[in-house]
């Protein structure tokens, strides 16, 4: 199949975790021997078109005419999508469907979809309703009204869990049969220290315990959780460092936090942490806390699993459905300082348990969430719509048959 996949971030541009998301689904697809053609925002420290992994990448620049807020920068962005899927469909040919990532490629999406008549597909990684606890502006109301367009202009909707499948009911009244389950997924092999040139003695003293946080600094993430439940913890585990790694618009508020609550000394903000700095600070961390108010699906738990750190996380949306409570990790109440407090306390106390969970975690990130077979669940999907495709109106014998019809032969299907 040829995919022209539409995504806002890539690497090297990486706000969240949709551009992590999206090139290793791309690198795994094209490992399965699927055509993937991405257009991605720019990066000027990134060539405008390059292959990476097997995947046909092209960068692209909104509009450089002034933008009044994000909403217009987004659209401008969408235009130049547009114009750049439009030249690479055009010389290419033969495009079987196009996959949108979140409200942010929304409008490009949709004007692929019936310009070439193709089918559209979406993931949606989060919704703005459920990041704000509902809606309670215009501009969180545009952009949840724009993900509903663009769950209804799909013809199937990925989410990454049941938790995330509900949530999407709940706002959008998606109906169950459009929705399909795939759950994000981890290489295992991009978490191992390698001859770090980073020492832990720079970040804790050597009788000091870590208790790491790893993650952008927003409300949602619950690091303030994690700030309210450290002097409990050092009540009873008094030799505790506590290292904040990631940034965003909420590292003053929890600077703040930390400087009145009397515990800036215990705590150090790293800023930005590069891959190889990720991956020691987790060798080093006693506990990984993911206190997390809101999280669809959660693949920074993946990511602490994966480098075998011994993981504490809030039992909320889909970070429930990856840990198993005192087996693979420990779940406390979301936002709620004290039992995040006793379980990193339980776990600084008790390092057999600690060791034994960081196992099966690991062993459970290999098995159940490697991305070749996440790579295969998404090709399903994609299938099941081309054949479903093929009685609809949308379906152009003289235009498409012969491409489609290899497909299905390719697929097992006949008629």
């Amino acid at each position: 199949m040829r995919i022209i996949m539409l995504s806002w971030e890539y690497p090297p541009k990486s706000v969240g975790g949709l551009a992590q998301h999206v090139y290793d689904l791309t690198s795994a697809l094209a490992e399965i021997g699927e055509d993937v053609h991405l257009v991605t925002v720019g990066s000027h420290d990134a060539p405008q078109v390059e292959t990476v992994n097997g995947v046909k990448v092209y960068r692209v620049y909104p509009y450089q005419v002034s933008s009044l807020d994000f909403v217009h920068w987004v659209t401008q962005l969408n235009v130049a999508m547009l114009e750049k899927a439009a030249s690479v469909m055009n010389d290419e040919g033969g495009f079987h469907l196009v996959h949108s990532h979140d409200w942010l490629a929304a409008y490009a999406a949709r004007a692929v979809k019936h310009a070439y008549r193709i089918p559209l597909v979406a993931t949606i990684h989060a919704t703005e309703y459920g990041r704000n606890y509902g809606l309670h502006n215009d501009l969180q109301r545009h952009i949840s009204d724009v993900e509903w367009w663009l769950i209804y202009e799909s013809w199937r909707v990925i989410c990454c869990s049941h938790y995330m499948r509900g949530e999407l009911q709940h706002v959008f009244q998606v109906p169950d049969d459009k929705i399909r389950i795939i759950p994000n997924g981890v290489n295992a092999s991009a978490f191992q220290t390698k001859n770090s040139a980073y020492r832990r003695e720079d970040y804790a003293s050597p009788d000091e315990q870590i208790v790491l946080y790893v993650g952008r600094l927003v409300r949602e993430k619950g690091v303030q959780v994690l700030i309210d439940a450290i002097p409990h913890i050092l009540k009873y585990r008094p030799g505790t460092k506590f290292i904040i790694a990631g940034r965003g618009p909420y590292e003053n508020a929890l600077r703040n936090q930390a400087a009145a609550m009397g515990i800036a000394n215990r705590i150090y903000f790293t800023g930005y942490v590069n891959d190889e700095l990720r991956n020691a600070l987790y060798s080093w961390a006693s506990v990984a806390v993911i206190p997390s108010l809101y999280e669809p699906f959660g693949i920074v738990a993946l990511e602490a699993m994966a480098a075998q750190a011994p993981v504490v996380i809030s039992d909320t949306g889909g970070l429930s459905e990856i840990v198993r409570h005192t087996v693979d990790g420990l779940k406390a109440y979301p936002g709620n300082s004290q039992s995040l407090a006793d379980m990193v306390i339980w776990l600084l106390n008790d390092r057999s348990l600690a060791e034994n969970m960081k196992r099966k975690a690991y062993s459970k990130v290999q098995r159940e969430y490697n991305w070749l077979e996440i790579a295969r669940q998404t090709r399903e999907v994609y299938r099941e719509i081309l054949n479903a495709r093929r009685s609809t109106a949308w379906y152009e014998g003289d235009r498409y048959g012969g491409i489609f019809d290899r497909v299905s032969r390719l697929f097992g299907r006949t008629g």
